[in-house]
C-alpha cells in the first residue's frame, strides 16, 4: 500500500469552517478517487483566506500527488481561490475568453445583460488549464507542477461533480486497484457482529482488510483489497461473512434497508403502512426514497395532536388520558389501528419524545415507543435514547424498519 497513489482534498469557505452548511462535496470527491485508484490521504478545511489557502495547498501537497480544491470561485469580494493560485503558482490573471461567452449565454436565457462583476470571473491563472463548466459559470482550473497536479473546482456540488467526472477525470493518471466488497447487516452491533466472524477476519491476508461501519441499529462491513488478482479472494471472503452472518445480512452494495424491506413484500405480495407521530413521516419518506415502493406501500397517517389519535385510528380518549400517547397500550392500538384502517398485511407506528422539549418527570426525552403488526400480532419496544431530536427520530425510524424485518423473517 506504500506504493499507492495518494490524492488530497482541500474545501475552501468561511461557510464551512462556522458550520453554516454540511461539507458534502469532500465525501463524494473521496468515494470518486478511490473508484479512480487513489489512496486520499489527507482531507482539510480553510477559510476565504489567500494565506489560509496557500498553507492548505502546501500542507496537502506535502501528503499527496494530487490535490481536489473546491471552492471560492464566485464574483464576489469573498471568493479568493483564483487569486491564492496565481500567488502559488507566481503567475497572472488573464482573460478567458470562452468563460465569457458562457456568461452571456447563461444571462440571456435569463433574460439579463453581464455585469462588471461577472466579468471578475473570466480571469483566470495563465498557467492553467481550463476545465469548461456545461452546469455552470465559473470553470474549473488544472495545473501541473512537476510530477504534481492540481486541480480547482467551483463548491456548487453539481458542478463540481460534473467537471471532476467528465472534463477532469479523463486526465489524470491510472490511479491503483482497489477493490471493496459492501455488506450490510441490521439488528445486532458490530461487537456480536465481530465476535461471530472473529475466525474469518483472523483468516485475512495482509492486503485485504475488514471494515466496521455501525449507525444507527444497522453495521456495515467493508472489505477491502490493494493490488492486482484480488476479486476471487474478495468474493470467497465475502461469501463466509454472508453465510456465517446469515439472515443479519439484508444486502451487499448499495442496498438500503428499506430497499431489502420492499423487495421481500413485493415477493410476498404484502403491503405495508404506518402511523407516525414522533417520526412525523421519516418512516415514510426511507420507504418512498426506493423506486417501485407504491406497489407494497400504500401510505401513512401522521396523528401528532391527540385529537387526530382518536378519531383516525379509534384510539379512546379514556385511553390516551390514563396512558399518555407514549405508551406501549398506545402504540399497539396505534399499529393495529392504521392496519386495520389502511388494510395493510404490515404496519409500523411510532410515538415518543424526540426532544428538546416535551419530557415530564417519568418520561425524560428520548422516551420512545415503537411497534409492528403483522399477521402474526403485534410487537412494540421501548427506546430509551439520549441523543439530538434529528438523531432520535433517525434512530427511531431504523429500529422499526429492523423490527419489521425480523418480524418478517419469523413468518417465513
Amino acid at each position: 500500500m506504500e506504493n499507492f497513489k495518494k490524492a488530497a482534498i482541500l474545501t475552501i469557505g468561511d461557510e464551512l469552517m462556522i458550520g453554516q452548511i454540511v461539507d458534502t462535496n469532500s465525501t463524494w470527491i473521496a468515494a470518486f478517487l478511490d473508484q479512480l485508484g487513489w489512496k486520499v490521504s489527507r482531507k482539510l478545511g480553510v477559510p476565504d483566506s489567500i494565506e489560509e489557502i496557500i498553507e492548505g495547498m502546501n500542507i496537502c501537497l506535502d501528503a499527496a500527488d494530487l490535490l481536489i480544491m473546491t471552492g471560492g470561485l464566485g464574483p464576489t469580494n469573498d471568493d479568493l481561490t483564483v487569486d491564492a493560485l496565481c500567488q502559488f503558482f507566481n503567475c497572472e490573471k488573464v482573460w478567458h475568453e470562452d468563460t465569457w461567452q458562457r456568461f452571456i449565454e447563461i444571462l440571456k436565457r435569463f433574460g439579463r445583460e453581464p455585469t462588471e462583476e461577472h466579468k471578475q470571473q473570466c480571469y483566470q491563472p495563465e498557467t492553467a488549464e481550463i476545465l469548461s463548466n456545461n452546469h455552470g459559470s465559473a470553470p474549473g482550473t488544472l495545473f501541473r507542477r512537476e510530477d504534481k497536479i492540481i486541480i480547482s473546482l467551483p463548491g456548487v456540488p453539481n458542478e463540481m461533480k460534473y467537471i471532476l467526472e467528465h472534463k477532469a477525470a479523463p486526465l489524470l493518471p491510472k490511479g491503483n486497484i482497489i477493490e471493496h466488497r459492501i455488506i450490510r447487516t441490521a439488528g445486532e452491533g458490530e461487537t456480536i457482529l465481530a465476535h461471530k466472524i472473529e475466525d474469518i477476519e483472523a483468516s485475512l491476508p495482509v492486503d485485504i482488510k475488514l471494515a466496521y461501519l455501525p449507525n444507527f441499529s444497522q453495521v456495515t462491513l467493508r472489505l477491502s483489497a490493494y493490488g492486482e488478482n484480488k476479486k476471487d479472494a474478495l468474493d470467497q471472503f465475502e461469501q463466509q461473512i454472508i453465510d456465517r452472518l446469515g439472515q443479519l445480512v439484508y444486502g451487499t452494495g448499495n442496498c438500503t434497508l428499506s430497499q431489502s424491506i420492499g423487495e421481500m413484500l413485493a415477493k410476498r405480495g404484502e403491503s405495508l403502512g404506518t402511523a407516525e407521530s414522533c417520526t412525523g413521516g421519516y418512516i415514510a419518506h426511507l420507504i418512498t426514497s426506493v423506486p417501485g415502493s407504491s406497489n407494497y406501500y400504500l401510505g401513512s397517517v401522521i396523528p401528532y395532536a391527540y385529537e387526530l389519535k382518536t378519531s383516525l385510528l379509534s384510539i379512546s380518549t379514556e385511553m390516551l388520558m390514563e396512558y399518555g400517547a407514549v405508551s406501549q397500550e398506545v402504540i399497539t392500538k396505534m399499529a393495529e389501528g392504521v392496519k386495520e384502517k389502511l388494510d395493510v398485511t404490515w404496519s409500523i407506528a411510532t410515538s415518543g419524545i424526540a426532544g428538546p422539549g416535551g419530557a415530564t418527570p417519568h418520561k425524560p426525552v428520548g422516551t420512545i415507543w415503537i411497534a409492528c403488526s403483522g399477521p402474526g400480532g403485534t410487537k412494540s419496544r421501548l427506546l430509551k435514547l439520549t441523543r439530538d431530536r434529528k438523531s432520535n427520530i433517525e434512530y427511531t425510524a431504523i429500529a422499526a424498519l429492523v423490527m419489521l424485518r425480523n418480524m418478517i423473517l419469523e413468518e417465513n
